[in-house]
C-alpha cells in the first residue's frame, strides 16, 4: 500500500540543508518520491501527517554488538550464557536499537561465532524486528589478543565456538576469512591491536602483521567483503591502512601519518568517543584495570578524532553500543560536535557517510527515491544533536515500527 508522509520539515543530508513541508511518497518498501508539501496526494493513498515534526534518514551505527553480555566489563560473564540465550537476548538489543531510530547498523562481531548471522537472518525473514544489519560472524585476532576472552586460569581452553576466529600465521588468516564468510557473514573484523576491556591486553601494542592484514583483506575482497579494523595504537593504525581495510574503528592514536594515510587510502573512521562517558558514570561495572586504560585513552582519541575531522578524514557514526545499554547511541552526536563537527557533519556520519563505508549507499542513507523507506522523525531542532536521542516515530522498510508523536496521524492512518 502507498503512503504519503507529510512534515513540516526534511532533512536533506545530501544536499546539506533543512528543507520545508515535504510530502514524502512511500510504495512498498521504497521512497517513490519526495515532493513539496503542497502537491497533490493521489485520491486514496493513505496519508500520515506528521504535524510539526521533521523528518530525517533512520540512523546508521557502523560499530554495535547486538549479541552479548550488554554493559558488562566482566568478558567471563560470555561463558555464563549459551548461544541460544544470547541470541533471545539479541532479539531485546535489535528492537531497542531499532525504536531508538538506528535503521540500519554494521555489527562487528561476537565472542561466539555467527549468532549475529542467526540474528541477522531472523530480522530479513521478519521473524523478529530489528535494524538491517551487516554481521562479521567472528572476531579474528591472536590467541589471548584484543578480541578473545581472556582472564581464565593457565591451561583453560576456550571452546571452539568462541576462538573461531584465533589466527597464527598469514595462511591461517587466510584460511579463518573464508570460512567466516562462507559461515554466513557480511564483512570481516580483525583486531590490529590489543584492547581496552580485554584482561592483560595493550591497546596500543600491534597483535597481527601488516602481511596477515593484507591477506584478510584480499582474501575478503574476492567475496565482495570489507574489513574493519580494531585498532588503538599508532603502529597498528599504520598497518591495518596500508593493508587496505576498510575502516580504522577506535583510532585512538593517530599521528600526523595515520592521518595522511587515510586521506590517501579513502579509509573511514569509527570512533566510540562517547561511551567513556557512560562508562565513568558506571565505573561499578569495570574492574581498575579497564577503567585505568580507559582514562588513559579518552582524551587521546577523543583529540585525535578532532584531527581528523579537521583533516578531512571520512567518519562515520560508531558507538560500540553493547559496552553500553543499546539504544542510547545517539548521545554520541552532541561529543562528535564538541569534537569539531557541525551538527550537519554529525548527522552526515550517521547516516550518508555511514551507508558508505558499509558500501550501502545505494539502499540507505538519505531520503531519496529508490532507497529503502526508513525514516525517522524528530519533534527538537534537527540540527540540535539532543534531538535524535529523543525519537518517537521510526519507519523501517515502510513499515511503522514507532509512533509515539502526539496528536493523530491523519487521514486514513490506522496505527
Amino acid at each position: 500500500m502507498a503512503v504519503a508522509l507529510r512534515c513540516a520539515q526534511l532533512v536533506d543530508v545530501e544536499g546539506g540543508t533543512v528543507l520545508s513541508d515535504r510530502t514524502v511518497i512511500v510504495e512498498g518498501d521504497r521512497i517513490a518520491a519526495v515532493h513539496p508539501g503542497d502537491a497533490p496526494v493521489p485520491d486514496g493513498m493513505r496519508i500520515i501527517d506528521l504535524g510539526a515534526a521533521t523528518l530525517a534518514p533512520g540512523l546508521i551505527d557502523v560499530h554495535t554488538h547486538l549479541v552479548g553480555v550488554e554493559a558488562s566489563g566482566d568478558y567471563l560473564q560470555e561463558l555464563r550464557q549459551s548461544n541460544a540465550r544470547q541470541a533471545l537476548d539479541g532479539v531485546a538489543h535489535a528492537r531497542d536499537t531499532l525504536r531508538a531510530g538506528f535503521t540500519t547498523v554494521r555489527d562487528v562481531g561476537p565472542f561466539q561465532a555467527f549468532v549475529d548471522v542467526a540474528l541477522r537472518d531472523a530480522i530479513n525473514e521478519g521473524i523478529i524486528q530489528g535494524p538491517r544489519m551487516a554481521a562479521a560472524g567472528a572476531l579474528v585476532t591472536v590467541s589471548s589478543g584484543g578480541g578473545m576472552i581472556t582472564g581464565l586460569a593457565p591451561g583453560v581452553e576456550l571452546p571452539r565456538t568462541y576462538r573461531f576466529g584465533s589466527v597464527r600465521d598469514v595462511p591461517d588468516m587466510r584460511e579463518r576469512v573464508r570460512e567466516i564468510i562462507h559461515g554466513g557473514a557480511d564483512l570481516i573484523k580483525v583486531f590490529a591491536t590489543g584492547a581496552v576491556l580485554a584482561a592483560g591486553s595493550v591497546p596500543g601494542a600491534p597483535e597481527l602483521t601488516e602481511e596477515q592484514l593484507r591477506a584478510a583483506v584480499e582474501e575478503a575482497q574476492w567475496y565482495g567483503a570489507h574489513v574493519a579494523a580494531h585498532a588503538h595504537g599508532t603502529e597498528g593504525i599504520k598497518r591495518a591502512i596500508r593493508a587496505g581495510v576498510r575502516s580504522i574503528e577506535h583510532g585512538t592514536e593517530l599521528d600526523d601519518e595515520c592521518i595522511e594515510l587515510m586521506l590517501e587510502h579513502g579509509t573511514y573512521l569509527s570512533a566510540d568517543i562517547w561511551w567513556s562517558d557512560w562508562l565513568n558514570e558506571n565505573a561499578t561495572e569495570f574492574d581498575p584495570e579497564q577503567q585505568a586504560k580507559n582514562d588513559a585513552a579518552t582524551e587521546t582519541q577523543r583529540q585525535s578524532f578532532a584531527r581528523a575531522v579537521r583533516a578531512g578524514v571520512r567518519i562515520a557514526f560508531g558507538t560500540d553500543a553493547g559496552c553500553f545499554p543499546h539504544g542510547i547511541q545517539a548521545r554520541q552526536l552532541a561529543t562528535m560536535c564538541a569534537y569539531g563537527m557541525t551538527p550537519l557533519q554529525a548527522l552526515r556520519a550517521a547516516t550518508l557517510t555511514g551507508a558508505e563505508c558499509m558500501g550501502w549507499e545505494d539502499k540507505v542513507g538519505s531520503i531519496t527515491p529508490g532507497k529503502y523507506a526508513d525514516l525517522i522523525a524528530v519533534t527538537g531542532d534537527p540540527l540540535d544533536p539532543a534531538s535524535y536521542t529523543d525519537i518517537r516515530f521510526v519507519m523501517k522498510g515502510g513499515d511503522v515500527v514507532r509512533d509515539d508523536l502526539p496528536g493523530a496521524r491523519g487521514a486514513g492512518a490506522a496505527l
